[in-house]
């Protein structure tokens, strides 16, 4: 697959374990993967690298992820790309919250692997 015709997908995400778990999937894939371990560098990434779609965690160490969810969809550059939330924080409250901020989907965790893939190639179009 050439490089130019590659889906990006940053990953907004402090866990280390999830977060490898999930690049390597996605890179499986053919999928390029650009992680941030915090709220602040996740926005600088996704302003950068303007991905086809964005993964981010609610609780992030500077910025949470619903602020980082807010300004991105507030930024002409990045309103556009579709957010997908991956949060412990899956009460109501929570999940609303993240709608309210601007996310297009919301996958609790502990999440299934195989069926958050899923959920990911159908905003990628793969």
């Amino acid at each position: 697959m050439k490089k130019f015709n590659m889906k990006k997908v940053v990953l907004i995400e402090d866990s280390k374990v999830l977060g490898q778990a999930l690049s390597g999937a996605l890179k499986v894939e053919g999928v390029e993967v650009f992680w941030a371990e915090n709220g602040v560098a996740g926005v600088s990434l996704a302003k950068q690298v303007k991905p086809d779609l964005i993964l981010l965690d609610l609780m992030l160490p500077k910025l949470s992820g619903f602020d980082v969810c807010k300004l991105l969809k507030t930024d002409n550059a990045t309103w556009r790309i579709p957010i997908v939330i991956m949060s412990t924080l899956s009460d109501p409250e929570s999940r609303d919250r993240a709608m309210e901020a601007g996310a297009d989907h919301f996958i609790p965790k502990p999440y299934d692997l195989a069926s958050t893939m899923a959920e990911i190639k159908k905003h990628l179009k793969l």
